[in-house]
């Protein structure tokens, strides 16, 4: 099959070409390399996805209408998996219309692209950000994401919204899913645990926020992308073709539309302190730690509820912090010598 991977040189889209073509299918993998954060590491994921002949890389910005609609007539994608985005909660704060240019025009050149170039499936990323001020846990699809708390939170939540839309009017078989905390090798070097890592080789003090109090539902990348691949063999079936089928309680289906939002998580949050804990054993030293307050735009706590994933593919993540983590501290040490 041939797939458009949109990302593949952050984190997520890496994963996922690198599964992709090992399981001999054709990439096709679009990346603005922004400096967002380190080019270099993105450079490198990419020259490793192009030791494989099936992989081809096309270095475009999405907001890029016209570039973007030549590669796909030209690759004439079976599936597209939008996982390109502007990233980072707090730099939603300082710079906000990177947000609305890569997040909100440049999925709505998507959808354009796979309405012109018709798609078995599109996978569209969202984030566990969405349910916002929710207090309500595990959080489920069901629930209202109407209170966003910061800008990167609302781009994502709508682009869930214009995807329906287009799922509705155009056909296209579309599936949203919500990331809860995805880390592992090759991870982003803004993510906590990132930077844990580096200060804590580097003997310098880690900011804890929230006290320590604040709790993640962690989801290791290899978990990530065999439920992103497991949802992608299983297209949501339009609203005219459902007679016969079993329902699925708690089901997302749109009524109108070959549309459904998942939640990726594996539903067992862990105190920001364990994340600590298990980088301290797995690197042999004990972190000096500053504890700090809440900073704007972030949340006390993420927990998914699993349910609807698991139905739908038949698993869910499962990876514990005390696996994830050795792994991701083997890689930084290696990888940064």
């Amino acid at each position: 099959m041939r797939y458009l991977v949109t990302g593949d040189a952050g984190f997520i889209g890496f994963h996922v070409a690198r599964r992709l073509l090992g399981e001999g299918h054709e990439v096709l993998g679009l990346d603005g390399l922004t400096d967002y954060y380190d080019v270099d590491l993105k450079q490198r994921r990419l020259s490793l996805l192009g030791e494989e002949k099936s992989f081809r890389h096309r270095t475009i910005m999405l907001e890029d209408n016209a570039a973007l609609i030549a590669e796909f007539g030209a690759f004439r994608p079976d599936f597209v998996i939008h996982l390109a985005a502007q990233a980072g909660v707090r730099y939603s704060i300082e710079n906000p219309r990177a947000y609305i240019d890569a997040n909100i025009i440049g999925t709505f050149n998507i959808l354009e692209a796979c309405r012109a170039y018709p798609v078995r499936h599109l996978l569209l990323a969202s984030t566990s950000s969405a349910y916002g001020a929710n207090s309500k846990y595990p959080f489920e699809e069901t629930d209202p994401a109407i209170h966003p708390i910061t800008l990167y939170a609302a781009t994502k939540a709508s682009t869930e919204l214009m995807a329906h839309c287009y799922a509705h009017l155009f056909g296209t078989p579309t599936t949203a899913f919500r990331f809860f905390t995805v880390y592992g090798p090759w991870g982003r070097p803004d993510m906590a645990y990132f930077l844990f890592t580096r200060k804590i080789l580097g003997g310098q003090p880690i900011e804890i926020f929230n006290h320590g109090e604040s709790w993640r539902d962690f989801t290791f990348i290899d978990d990530l992308v065999t439920s992103i691949l497991k949802l992608g063999e299983a297209p949501p079936p339009r609203a005219d073709a459902r007679a016969g089928l079993a329902s699925i309680p708690g089901d997302t289906l749109s009524p109108v539309a070959p549309y459904r939002l998942v939640n990726i998580g594996a539903g067992q949050p862990a105190k920001l302190t364990t994340l600590v804990e298990e980088l301290e054993k797995a690197l042999g030293i004990e972190a000096v730690k500053i504890l700090k307050p809440l900073p704007a735009g972030d949340v006390v706590k993420t927990f998914a509820n699993a349910d609807l994933l698991e139905a739908v593919t038949g698993q869910k993540p499962t990876t514990p912090l005390s696996i994830g983590i050795p792994a991701f501290v083997r890689w930084y040490r290696a990888h940064y010598n």
